[in-house]
């Protein structure tokens, strides 16, 4: 469930990531590339190389959740 805190930030990786990254990479990206805290609440977004595939991190003071979204170009049929 998400509940949001406060104030919550959302920062966003400006260079595809590897998608096959769960929480122990995407922590050590939000750690050693933007250079923030993974425990803070906010959200950390991640995307693949074509564009198409969306990561949320986000810590919800009992654990790690990731978020994955497929982005489909012309939408539903």
């Amino acid at each position: 469930m998400f509940f949001p805190e406060g104030r919550i930030r959302v920062f966003v990786h400006g260079r595809p990531v590897d998608m096959r990254k769960s929480f122990t990479g995407l922590i050590a990206v939000t750690q050693h590339v933007l250079e923030q805290d993974p425990l803070s609440g906010h959200l950390f977004n991640f995307i693949n190389r074509r564009g198409d595939y969306l990561r949320v991190l986000y810590w919800d003071r009992t654990g790690f959740c990731v978020w994955s979204k497929r982005l489909e170009r012309n939408g539903p049929r």
